[in-house]
């Protein structure tokens, strides 16, 4: 039986990281091109007391359409497949031990390779340990990891994760959100409200946040994602901006680094 913190690192990858794989199918414009005309339905899963717990996606001439947190029970045929044999080894593979492999069950071979490229490239971003130079790749890392935490922190909130979900009960209606100005292709934000969480993209439509945390650039973004920044040094250089009290910036960092602590 797996124990709680391989539940909710389970959680994490399956949640709030894999289906970051949509984004980056889409927006690199490489793979976005190679997808050109395909139809796919993929899935990555990890077995728990005898079930299935699974992500899969569904391709539509070309563009990812679906993501569900649920295995795969239609009637088409999945093209390719990475299942693990348990939680444990998939929370490895993710976290880079490459002798925890999955079984690789391969309905077509050239919609395997296609669906393998996303997943390497996927590997090669949140594992960077620098910001990259080029903006477009810094742009596209912002959008991953905003995605990832406030996905991450609302998934584990509905499991039960004893910190964050004593967070969300105490929490009246609030809204934080994450930005890097002129980008707003970026924005993610994270709703709480008495036990009940909903993350999602974009900037939050029906109010003004409760806080937000602006950064100047994507590059500064990421000196704060990657934990190589010093938040008190690029508040004060307006390298980050609190947009709401400083002591809930303070309590979503937080947050953060929990997520990020159990993806690491």
């Amino acid at each position: 039986m797996p124990t709680n913190e391989t539940l909710y690192t389970n959680k994490v990858f399956q949640a709030a990281a894999l289906p970051l794989l949509k984004v980056i199918a889409t927006d690199v414009p490489s793979l976005h091109k190679q997808f050109k005309g395909v139809d796919a339905i993929y899935q990555v899963s990890a077995m728990a007391d005898g079930e299935k717990h699974a992500v899969h996606f569904h391709v539509e001439n070309g563009e990812w359409t679906k993501v569900c947190l649920e295995p795969y029970s239609g009637d088409g045929k999945i093209d390719a497949e990475l299942a693990f044999s348990s939680m444990e080894k998939m929370n490895a593979f993710m976290k880079g031990d490459m002798l925890k492999l999955p079984a690789f069950k391969i309905g077509n071979l050239k919609k395997f390779v296609l669906f393998m490229q996303v997943l390497l490239k996927m590997s090669s971003l949140l594992n960077m340990e620098e910001p990259p130079e080029d903006e477009t790749t810094q742009v596209l890392l912002c959008k991953l990891y905003f995605y990832l935490l406030s996905s991450g922190i609302s998934a584990l909130n509905k499991m039960g994760e004893p910190k964050i979900s004593e967070w969300v009960k105490a929490s009246p209606d609030r809204c934080y959100q994450w930005s890097v100005e002129g980008f707003p292709e970026t924005t993610a934000y994270l709703r709480i409200k008495e036990g009940r969480s909903k993350a999602g993209r974009g900037a939050y439509p029906r109010a003004k946040p409760f806080f937000t945390m602006k950064f100047d650039t994507p590059k500064s973004a990421l000196l704060i994602l990657l934990d190589i920044g010093d938040m008190f040094d690029m508040t004060a250089n307006s390298q980050l901006i609190m947009e709401g009290g400083p002591e809930f910036g303070v309590q979503i960092g937080d947050m953060m680094m929990h997520v990020g602590g159990y993806a690491k």
